[in-house]
């Protein structure tokens, strides 16, 4: 047979070998920092026997899917470490992710202590280097000997396997695993680890289940690879949301009102309210928007109608019982079947078309509680939303249009570098998700991976992600810990305007069916919020914050003329205050510095007798005396024109 490398050169053997074998044959460092094989794109065990012509990579920690197969095994050393200082525990998943590894047990909360305790486990039983090896068993069998050894969360998974599968099996010494592989071939390749925290995670991500409690931990080929990880996440407190938005004054949340409903303090409000006002006097002013604003509420009718309540109906708060009640109500997951009747209100020619339906929309989905994270992850949110009826003919253009808007509204926030593009998809395997024949969602696919190619946009596809009724473009973005959140989402629809009889009248006075596009401009405004927050670590764009000067007179005897100044700047609609207190200037400079004002106006004695200011910025620090009159008129167009200046002061960092 003959084995065809990553870099073209070729292998002749003239019987089977085991991956790992291969490996060795090529060179003994290699056959060392070995994780996994991928042969012919998919990759598998080292342990595999290859006995036939094929493509072979043999895969390291410095790939991907061989870093996988590292973090893999690592998650099983943490499982054996946690029995053995916590018998009772129980073992449920254990996957590698993204950004490392965590595995779940029906266990007490782990503190930080217990998890330094388990990561000296760990390192003895790396240390014992025991050889891992995989073995197979029957579905019957393998039942019994979970069973036996008391994992009924094991149990439960190899049950919902077909009856006539083989089920795989890795131990490490006595320790044993249910799992599909691949893994290293001894425990001593996890030479790199770290235990990062403890939570808890329901069942199969089912709050009804049991909760559980999660292990998370990362893994490197290297300990220099780890700490450069380990340095990131320190960085990435300091700029989570979900901490620096609390320590600012933009949200907070409070147990009795319950998770995922976060309350927007002044300070949030502010900048959400500007915001708003952008994406609201863009849309209607220059992208040709008209506003609705529907209910927040709809009979179960509406959603039957859509499909959302054979489709959705977990994801949405349901008022009322239909066994019992006359009528039942639920709080909208999306607007759009509320704007299709405003469309339905009237007839239309197809010279009305396009109607581009735009509304600041408060949404309710019923997510799970284990989801909730602060402004990322919310049950009820707000959004720009927008529907657009057009005719077929104009559908392309107005996809891209709606793409267009999209890539205006990234680029004024600063964030256009930092998104990703998906191609979502219906998944055919799946096909009971989902709305409309196979050739519908074929064409519609193929227009939009037309439009991101023609307009050179790069793009990944996503089988199973689209909406039940069509496929969509989603704009991605990683948030500081590296997982990945949908910010903007534009959906084709070709579909439900047959299910709420949606026509217009064409040249020739005939009734036709329009084409609909939903779509976010910016999307939810939470989320949004979270965003920027962690992308500019607090120090926003000037006419986002929600301080952006702040005065100090010098001493008592010049606050009159600090609150001149005060009027004058709020008459020009700068948002700013008057620093009264009895501190020493140095304590009140460090104090808005530590607030994130982006401009402080110091006055004293010279100021006042001038009718000028001192300015200090986090951009150039000390700017010198200005007249009042051409600060303002430089804030102003700062603001006007959403400047993003680079922060060019080292201690405002």
């Amino acid at each position: 047979m003959i084995i065809t490398l990553k870099d073209g050169s070729a292998k002749e053997y003239s019987e089977a070998k085991s991956i790992i074998d291969i490996a060795y044959d090529i060179s003994e460092g290699l056959a060392r920092a070995a994780c996994a094989g991928e042969i012919n794109g998919e990759v598998v065990d080292l342990r595999t026997i290859v006995d036939s012509d094929c493509s072979l990579n043999i895969l390291t920690a410095r790939d991907e899917k061989g870093l996988s197969a590292l973090r893999h095994t690592a998650s099983h050393v943490l499982a054996e470490a946690v029995q053995r200082l916590f018998p009772e525990a129980k073992v449920a998943i254990g996957p590698s992710i993204d950004t490392g590894f965590y595995y779940d047990f029906e266990s007490a909360p782990f503190s930080r202590e217990d998890l330094d305790a388990i990561e000296k486990e760990m390192k003895k039983i790396i240390k014992k280097g025991a050889k891992i090896e995989r073995f197979t068993k029957s579905r019957e069998d393998a039942i019994a000997f979970f069973k036996e050894k008391n994992e009924p969360y094991k149990v439960e998974l190899i049950q919902d396997l077909p009856e006539d599968a083989e089920i795989s099996f890795y131990s490490q010494g006595d320790w044993v695993d249910l799992c599909a592989g691949p893994h290293l071939m001894s425990t001593k390749g996890v030479k790199a680890f770290k235990l990062i925290s403890s939570s808890g995670a329901y069942w199969r991500g089912n709050e009804k289940n049991q909760m559980l409690a999660r292990i998370y931990g990362t893994a490197y080929g290297t300990k220099d690879e780890l700490q450069e990880h380990l340095t990131m996440l320190e960085e990435a407190k300091k700029r989570d949301h979900n901490k620096l938005g609390r320590e600012m004054k933009l949200f907070t949340t409070v147990d009795v009102i319950g998770q995922g409903l976060p309350l927007l303090m002044p300070n949030g409000v502010i900048m959400l309210k500007e915001l708003q006002r952008w994406i609201e006097d863009l849309e209607d002013n220059e992208w040709g928007y008209i506003r609705t604003k529907t209910p927040l509420m709809a009979k179960s009718d509406l959603y039957k109608i859509s499909g959302h309540w054979d489709h959705y109906k977990e994801g949405m708060f349901v008022l009322g019982d239909e066994d019992k009640d006359k009528e039942v109500f639920a709080l909208r997951p999306m607007t759009c079947p509320f704007q299709y009747y405003v469309y339905k209100a009237e007839q239309h020619s197809y010279r009305d078309l396009p109607l581009r339906y735009g509304e600041t929309s408060t949404l309710f989905r019923n997510e799970d509680s284990g989801e909730m994270h602060g402004l990322t992850r919310v049950r009820q949110f707000t959004i720009s939303e927008g529907h657009l009826v057009v005719r077929p003919d104009q559908m392309v253009k107005e996809f891209k249009d709606c793409i267009a808007l999209a890539q205006h509204i990234l680029q004024v926030l600063g964030v256009e570098e930092d998104v990703t593009y998906h191609l979502s998809k219906w998944d055919p395997e799946n096909s009971e998700k989902y709305i409309g024949s196979p050739e519908v969602w074929e064409e519609t696919e193929g227009h939009i991976r037309a439009m991101l190619q023609e307009l050179n946009i790069p793009f990944v596809e996503d089988v199973g992600e689209a909406a039940f009724y069509g496929p969509k473009v989603d704009i991605n973005a990683k948030n500081v810990y590296g997982k990945e959140d949908t910010m903007i989402t534009i959906q084709w629809d070709a579909l439900l305007a047959e299910q709420f009889d949606m026509y217009f009248i064409d040249e020739n006075g005939d009734k036709k069916r329009p084409y609909i596009i939903h779509r976010t401009s910016m999307g939810c405004y939470e989320r949004t919020l979270a965003w920027l927050i962690e992308k500019y670590a607090g120090l926003f764009p000037t006419w986002l914050c929600p301080e952006q000067v702040r005065i100090i007179p010098i001493s008592d005897k010049y606050h009159d003329y600090a609150a001149q100044v005060e009027q004058k700047l709020k008459e020009a609609r700068i948002r700013c205050s008057v620093d009264q207190r009895s501190e020493k200037m140095g304590y009140k400079i460090r104090d808005a510095r530590l607030n994130r004002v982006p401009f402080m106006l110091v006055v004293g004695a010279k100021e006042q007798e001038e009718g000028v200011v001192s300015v200090r910025s986090r951009y150039l620090g000390d700017e010198g005396q200005k007249p009042l009159d051409t600060f303002i008129r430089d804030i102003c167009e700062e603001i006007r024109t959403k400047q993003i200046r680079k922060i060019e002061v080292e201690e405002q960092k």
